[in-house]
């Protein structure tokens, strides 16, 4: 399954390492791998010795107008140069605000001039420090700022634009916003979620594709990553490599981790949509 990944989770250590699956990468959060020395990093050097690693941060806080935590930043920096990561990313959002408050949470940044100009200053920071470009990924927000003037297709546009990152295009958060927008499930939702990667500009890097689960609850979606890949949101991963071509994809499953049989076979579905080019 060249090209295609799955999200390494704990539950999947030992029987990722036994089976050595064709994979074309696998995923970690960086955070989970910050510690110096210790069993957490052995299991990663095993699995770095046979699949290409990225890394997908959860608390960089791009969009934190208090700027970055030095300390998160320079042990990202020393992990990115001991594990040699084919892709590094995190979040469009913020989670820091001051000099110590942390919401341990993903929060969307305003898509405004002022919001756009934070976020390119800490990718560039980030980029400068890890000597490398960033993939910054859209959010499933459940909320909203009340001054955002930018569409966040635009904010995507500019933000590549101006400091050089990639964008990490998560098409199950597109399917997760159009819902929680209004949009009604199967079609409408489909429309709008291709709408918004049509409103990306001709030549964006894109790095790389999220696929997920969402949860149906009364009144709200929610981007829990915890089922099979929906049939919407598989059309609009179709509608993007058509747009973009062959990006590499992953599968991401974070809660109620299923046997890795069942990743598996999602990463299959994603390779064959890839291979087709639809």
């Amino acid at each position: 399954m060249e090209s295609i990944g799955i999200g390494w989770r704990q539950p999947h250590y030992e029987a990722l390492l036994e089976r050595r699956p064709p994979l074309g990468f696998i995923e970690v959060h960086s955070e989970n791998f910050f510690a110096e020395g210790g069993a957490v990093l052995a299991v990663l050097a095993a699995g770095r010795e046979h699949y290409a690693v990225s890394l997908h941060g959860v608390g960089l806080s791009l969009g934190s107008a208090s700027g970055l935590d030095p300390w998160h930043l320079e042990r990202l920096a020393a992990l990115v140069e001991w594990i040699e990561p084919v892709r590094v990313s995190d979040h469009a959002s913020f989670a820091r605000v001051g000099s110590g408050l942390h919401a341990n949470d993903l929060l969307p940044v305003p898509f405004s001039e002022a919001g756009l100009r934070t976020m390119v200053r800490n990718v560039q920071q980030v980029q400068e420090r890890l000597r490398r470009p960033l993939l910054v990924e859209n959010l499933s927000a459940y909320l909203a700022w009340s001054d955002d003037t930018l569409a966040e297709p635009e904010f995507f546009n500019e933000l590549t634009r101006r400091s050089g990152c990639a964008l990490l295009l998560d098409v199950n958060n597109l399917v997760v916003n159009a819902r929680n927008g209004g949009a009604a499930p199967g079609e409408e939702a489909v429309r709008r979620a291709c709408a918004w990667i049509d409103a990306l500009r001709d030549g964006i890097e894109v790095g790389e594709i999220h696929l997920a689960g969402h949860a149906e609850l009364p009144g709200i979606v929610i981007d829990d990553h915890g089922s099979r890949v929906s049939d919407p949101v598989w059309e609009v991963h179709a509608h993007a490599l058509r747009r973009f071509g062959r990006v590499p994809g992953l599968i991401e499953w974070d809660t109620d981790v299923p046997a890795l049989d069942v990743l598996l076979d999602e990463a299959a579905r994603a390779a064959s949509q890839l291979g087709q080019g639809t």
